[in-house]
């Protein structure tokens, strides 16, 4: 018997129960788009060579991909696939083997001299999506280090060294304020962490002792004598070698991010472990010799002035010794340039870099932005120094290398600079690139290095699987037994909820975790609630004695109010993860937050659609399968659904 029948009067069942055109049609356009974007994520990934320029100057181009398809075919490998993007040449493989023998091959083939290799070879994994699928811009999920394998790093920062370097910066500030000033002094030098300056006159030494109270708060100044001489010894305050040594970790951290970002490597996990400590986590790099090309690619920019004494001069069309106090660097056409070791200007002062061009001469340039106390020093160098040359420095990998070496003009101020010479849109592009990346604030170390491959993480992807598929089967079979076709319509509204949440991870293309997974399994018992609710709900109007249709109705509108609440508080607790949690706490609490929207969304928008295509168009509603309903006391035994 049908639990219901004979109930009441229905008033408006057509009306009460039927949905819109429109409201279907966004019901099938939700479906359509969950499935085109879910779908990327099973073609799995292939193992790939990927082929990166090793130099800023150096572009990829369909010469260099010819030389590839010709290495690859002498050694009788063949290729699925091969992708030509701006930084990087990829080949796809069938298998890891192949993918082996093609990098040997390639490294061979490419690389003529291993000191100084032109390209970064090294192993990756690419996913096998169709291309009509990538012209959609349908990509899968990011996965984090414990699901598709890559590197990790510790990495230990010299925090001496950062001090050290502030020391540094700090005694050429104090030369440049005491000769504003025009205070005599007898020399300065740094010895360690503590800057010397000698005077010969005690009024002198007061004058320098009350500047650097003024200008220099982070200094410490002592009084001392060494000899004749008398001595203002300045060391910096242990509040302020706190902020160097905090500042130097958050420097480093913002340049990995812009180093590893620019250079192309997705969703990397770059964060802060105790005082001195980065762990630097990249997935789906194999390698790791390439994973420290890229923590190790970025440039520093330095401008130093050029020797152009006769013996200099020698030194620069010959192998002869440089002069004292000076380097020999070679500029992009191999000639010679001897520099003053004096550092005039660091990349520390840069704020911006651009490509342009020289409004002059319509070249390729990059256009720089100093700071304050860049654009200062900048021009009082070129007004003391007009006539001679200046030397713009890159250094890339430890390597030196002259951008131009222009003859200073007039004085230059305002803090815009700007660097051409012999370069191509391509090379100003790239050295903007790096240069906007940043230097580091202090060296770093590599203490751990531990590579996850490919294997374990497919092996963490089966488990995840597993238990999201029989978490959802096990749920969907209590449903279909106690709640009947309702049941049936609860488990696809939850199938839905399930593809719709991994369309949605796809789209915004979030990083999914092993937490990652166990929140998704976990959100497959939240959603299921919303619809017991609403089943109860419907058993309940059943209960009072309304008709079917009613029943359904009221289930539905008077179960909302309560489905919101326990949602959002939900949501709530979900979004306190996602702003103070960090690495596999941060991945459960995206996956948990987009599971409660989209259970939202299937759970009463879907089902109903469901409901309402299955009863809204019945015009006498007898009874409703929702399984048992039970009678209150005195009305008889329970009845049950048909």
């Amino acid at each position: 018997m049908q639990a219901g029948a004979g109930l009441g009067a229905d008033p408006s069942p057509r009306a009460m129960n039927r949905y819109p055109l429109w409201k279907y049609a966004i019901l099938v356009v939700a479906l359509l788009l969950g499935s085109l974007y879910t779908l990327p994520n099973f073609f799995g990934e292939a193992p790939a060579v990927q082929i990166s320029p090793a130099k800023a100057a150096m572009r990829l181009d369909a010469a260099t991909q010819a030389r590839v398809e010709q290495a690859l075919a002498g050694a009788g490998l063949k290729p699925s696939a091969i992708t030509l993007e701006p930084n990087s040449l990829k080949v796809r493989f069938e298998d890891t083997d192949t993918q082996l023998k093609a990098k040997d091959t390639l490294s061979q083939a490419l690389i003529s001299d291993p000191s100084d290799p032109s390209f970064v070879i090294a192993l990756n994994l690419i996913s096998r999506s169709p291309a009509w699928l990538s012209a959609l811009r349908a990509a899968p999920m990011y996965l984090g280090l414990d699901l598709r394998g890559g590197v990790h790093f510790m990495l230990q920062v010299d925090m001496p060294a950062a001090q050290t370097k502030r020391v540094e910066a700090l005694a050429g500030d104090i030369r440049s304020a005491l000769r504003e000033k025009n205070i005599r002094h007898a020399g300065i030098a740094r010895q360690g962490d503590r800057i010397d300056i000698r005077f010969r006159d005690e009024a002198v030494l007061g004058a320098a002792e009350n500047l650097l109270k003024d200008q220099f708060a982070d200094l410490l100044p002592v009084r001392g004598k060494d000899g004749a001489d008398l001595l203002l010894s300045a060391t910096l305050q242990p509040v302020a070698a706190k902020r160097v040594q905090e500042q130097a970790l958050k420097q480093n951290i913002t340049t990995l991010h812009n180093r590893i970002n620019e250079l192309g490597v997705a969703e990397p996990v770059i964060q802060q472990q105790g005082a001195d400590r980065i762990v630097v986590q990249l997935p789906g790099v194999q390698d790791t010799a390439k994973a420290k090309d890229i923590l190790g690619r970025t440039a520093t920019l330095e401008i130093r002035l050029v020797e152009d004494s006769a013996e200099a001069r020698a030194a620069e069309l010959s192998n002869a010794p440089v002069p004292f106090g000076t380097e020999r660097y070679l500029e992009r056409n191999g000639q010679a340039v001897v520099v003053k070791k004096q550092v005039i200007l660091t990349g520390e002062n840069l704020t911006d870099a651009q490509p342009g061009f020289d409004n002059q001469t319509q070249e390729a340039a990059v256009h720089l932005t100093l700071d304050a106390k860049g654009a200062r020093i900048f021009k009082d160098v070129t007004r003391e120094n007009v006539g001679k040359r200046m030397a713009i420095l890159l250094f890339e990998k430890g390597k030196g290398e002259v951008v131009t070496a222009p003859v200073i003009r007039s004085e230059i101020g305002g803090g815009r600079v700007q660097i051409s010479g012999r370069m191509s849109t391509v090379e100003a592009n790239d050295v903007a690139l790096l240069l906007r990346a940043g230097s580091l604030a202090a060296p770093m170390e590599i203490i751990e290095e531990r590579t996850i491959g490919p294997s374990l993480g497919a092996e963490n992807i089966a488990k995840g699987f597993d238990s999201v598929t029989w978490g959802f089967v096990a749920v969907a079979a209590f449903m279909c037994l106690y709640y009947m076709l309702f049941g049936v319509f609860s488990s696809i509204a939850l199938g839905v909820n399930l593809l719709l949440l991994v369309a949605v991870l796809s789209m915004l293309q979030a990083t999914l975790t092993l937490p990652g997974m166990a929140a998704m399994a976990l959100v497959l018992g939240m959603a299921i609630d919303a619809n017991v609710l609403i089943n109860e709900r419907v058993r309940e109007e059943l209960r009072n004695g309304a008709a079917p249709q009613s029943a359904i109705h009221a289930g539905y509108d008077r179960a909302w109010a309560t489905i919101l609440d326990s949602n959002v508080t939900t949501l709530i607790a979900g979004l306190a993860l996602l702003a103070f949690g960090s690495g596999p706490v941060r991945g459960f609490a995206v996956v948990h937050c987009l599971g409660i929207l989209t259970s939202m969304f299937s759970a009463v928008f879907f089902s109903r659609g469901l409901v309402n295509l299955w009863y809204g168009r019945q015009k006498k509603l007898k009874g409703v399968s929702i399984g048992t309903v039970w009678r209150p006391e005195g009305t008889g035994a329970g009845q049950k659904s048909a």
